[in-house]
């Protein structure tokens, strides 16, 4: 294709085409178009379709858009490449060239006006060729999309506004579930004390009793064997009987038996008890509580989990009572625990460590187990994130113990290291902010 040289100066009065713009003479024909070029919402641009792309026409709308004389445009053959942002023209840089093979291209960038300014602009260029198919011109089309560019940043921004909103009111709304099973943990708690405790009760009397009566009677054995002897006749007599029922074992077995039947009954009787300590049943409010006493509980819980795969080390200093709400503490210790038995495949070593300094307490939870990876210690927190297999874990145990922390005004540190193991360490105030401003 070829273009000829259009005249867009104005035309001189008497000559061929004064006639008014539209009336098809070439000279109104001329005005027509340099009207239309001077009052299009695109800048016009043609450029050499080679080196630096010089420009080699601009239309005047330009001085209204970027504040640059066309002529001053025209004549910099560096202007379009200098005036292009920085971070912007590497990218244009790099891809240019594939206008020679696609024979167009679009860019969106920032172009710098003449007050310093950057405006956002949509470039189109198109590749025009000769009749025997060189490179002859590229046509470019500048248009101002810098209010299009506001609005799709405002709206990028309230998404992401909106995207945080859905995470907090998705973290409320598993906290509630969490809480709302809590609940639910703490009336069956109640149902089972109330119903064991009554069965324990009358057994562990009766067991008590037994224990007297067995006390009794071989009391009463060994006064009879006393009495007996005596008489040789008899005495012979009850050393057989005796020998066969092999009563001296009897007497020392019996004893054992009943002890360790008292000793299962106190075992069962502080399990329910743990229990009803770790949940709270019917606690809604914030109260002074023991850190310590929440731990033992939540271990009572925890201990069948633990016990065949790792061995607990406590090392309890001095606390002070903390107010908090001491369920919801005793479910951080209760998941920060079950994580670290699931880290150890076996024979590991799980360590509670408890300090306090100033105003601030703090518990330590440690394990030998496998370490959390590098790239995954940003990310445990986060809801639903979880390196365990598929049904092994919902990915929230982590991060409703970083909400219940953050709410008691506290932090959560973690250290870990592949193959050696983790600590959590969650720090707590003595006297929450939350507490002192709740009704």
């Amino acid at each position: 294709m070829q273009f000829e040289d259009f005249d867009f100066s104005t035309p001189e009065p008497g000559k061929h085409g004064e006639g008014p713009p539209g009336d098809g003479a070439p000279a109104a024909t001329a005005v027509r178009l340099q009207y239309l070029l001077d009052n299009t919402p695109s800048i016009i641009y043609c450029t050499v379709p080679s080196g630096d792309f010089k420009m080699t026409f601009v239309s005047n709308n330009a001085l209204n858009v970027l504040g640059y004389r066309p002529e001053d445009m025209v004549a910099d053959p560096n202007f379009w490449f200098d005036h292009i942002h920085p971070d912007d023209a590497p990218g244009i840089f790099s891809s240019l060239a594939q206008i020679f093979v696609e024979g167009a291209r679009a860019y969106e960038y920032r172009f710098r006006v003449r007050d310093g300014s950057y405006l956002w602009m949509h470039d189109s260029l198109r590749l025009v060729r000769d009749e025997h198919g060189v490179p002859f011109e590229v046509i470019g089309s500048l248009t101002d999309i810098t209010e299009r560019k506001r609005m799709e940043a405002m709206l990028q921004a309230r998404g992401e506004e909106q995207q945080l909103l859905i995470s907090k009111l998705q973290e409320a709304h598993d906290q509630l579930l969490q809480s709302e099973k809590m609940a639910s943990i703490g009336q069956l708690a109640a149902g089972i004390a109330h119903e064991i405790n009554n069965p324990i009760g009358f057994v562990n009397s009766n067991m008590s009793s037994l224990q007297g009566y067995v006390a009794t009677l071989f009391d009463v054995i060994a006064q009879y064997e006393a009495a007996l002897r005596e008489a040789p006749g008899l005495a012979a007599r009850v050393e057989q009987v005796r020998g066969q029922a092999d009563l001296g074992f009897l007497q020392d077995d019996i004893g054992d038996l009943v002890g360790e039947s008292l000793d299962g009954l106190k075992r069962v009787r502080d399990i329910v008890q743990a229990l009803k300590d770790f949940s709270h049943v019917g606690e809604t409010d914030w109260q002074v509580a023991s850190l310590h006493a929440g731990l033992d509980s939540t271990l009572n819980i925890v201990a069948n989990e633990l016990k065949y795969k790792a061995r607990i080390e406590k090392q309890y200093g001095e606390l002070p009572p903390i107010l908090c709400l001491a369920s919801q503490l005793n479910q951080v210790f209760m998941n920060l625990l079950v994580n670290a038995g699931q880290a150890i495949s076996s024979d590991g070593v799980i360590s509670i460590r408890t300090g306090h300094a100033g105003d601030w307490v703090w518990v330590e939870i440690g394990d030998t187990g496998a370490g959390i990876a590098p790239e995954h210690l940003n990310r445990i927190f986060e809801p639903f994130f979880t390196t365990k297999a598929v049904g092994s874990g919902t990915g929230l145990g982590l991060s409703l113990s970083y909400g219940i922390v953050n709410k008691h005004g506290g932090r959560i540190e973690v250290a870990s290291e592949v193959g050696q193991g983790t600590r959590f360490t969650v720090h707590l105030p003595v006297a929450p902010p939350a507490a002192q401003a709740a009704p």
